[in-house]
């Protein structure tokens, strides 16, 4: 039994979730922030047996996309004063994924 924890992008999070729930995975999601941008994230998480784990994988890889912002000099001015006057282009999106083992899953 695994426990996957998917931390999403709130731009993907609908897409992700339709596909999991089109392949029958139950899941649990929750609203959380980002810490470097403070933009928001979906974070989901998937209990699995271990055969079906890399299908779980591959339906949240296929449906997050990576793509690239400009961000804000008041954004940047939080971590680095001295980034005040400058753009950035950030890459965000995609997912950040942990696979934990699972002793038992219980459903009450």
């Amino acid at each position: 039994m695994k426990m996957i924890v998917a931390i999403v992008n709130k731009e993907d999070s609908s897409s992700v979730c339709n596909a999991l729930t089109r392949e029958h995975f139950k899941f649990t999601k929750v609203s959380s922030t980002g810490g470097f941008l403070k933009t928001g994230n979906t974070t989901l998480l998937i209990g699995t047996s271990d055969d079906l784990l890399e299908y779980a994988l591959r339906t949240i890889e296929e449906h997050c996309a990576t793509r690239t912002v400009s961000v804000a000099p008041s954004s940047l001015a939080e971590q680095n004063p001295y980034e005040m006057y400058n753009t950035r282009d950030v890459t965000v999106g995609g997912a950040t994924v942990f696979v934990l083992d699972a002793e038992r899953m219980l459903k009450f």
